[in-house]
């Protein structure tokens, strides 16, 4: 989680969500942060650019045996990305109320009428990843 911690700090102008992913022997196999602001492209989630990227170096999309770490609880469109990539283990650090799709507002990963449910660990350095946001958007409106 320090390392997805690291990635988000990178995130510019783009509110600060950092994602890696760990292949099945731990070793990183990419890493990104939110490049929405940066792209001009909505679905550019630090997670869904993880999981393009991943895929690149495993020459495949099934990341089965992967790890995905994320400062955030996952969005619903990242919660079915990550399904649909079959990833082994999501753990993520803050909760999201209003967005999260891993038991805070909607529980994808572990809905159970899915073809595949990944395991979850949320809450992980949850103190650290919310601090990130906090400042992120208190900096955020005063510039506004």
């Amino acid at each position: 989680m320090r390392r997805a911690v690291e990635v988000a700090a990178g995130a510019g102008a783009d509110v600060p969500i950092g994602a890696v992913i760990l292949g099945p022997d731990g070793t990183e196999l990419a890493a990104a942060h939110n490049e929405r602001e940066l792209t001009g492209d909505p679905t550019a989630h630090a997670e869904m650019l993880a999981l393009r990227r991943a895929a690149v170096p495993l020459d495949g999309w099934r990341l089965e045996d992967c790890a995905l770490v994320v400062t955030v609880e996952p969005c619903t469109m990242c919660a079915g990305a990550i399904v649909l990539a079959r990833v082994g283990t999501v753990v993520f650090g803050a909760w999201e109320p209003k967005t999260g799709a891993a038991g805070s507002l909607w529980d994808v990963l572990r809905d159970r009428r899915l073809t595949h449910r990944p395991e979850v660990i949320g809450g992980v350095l949850e103190e650290e990843c919310s601090a990130l946001l906090r400042e992120f958007f208190r900096g955020h409106r005063r510039s506004e």
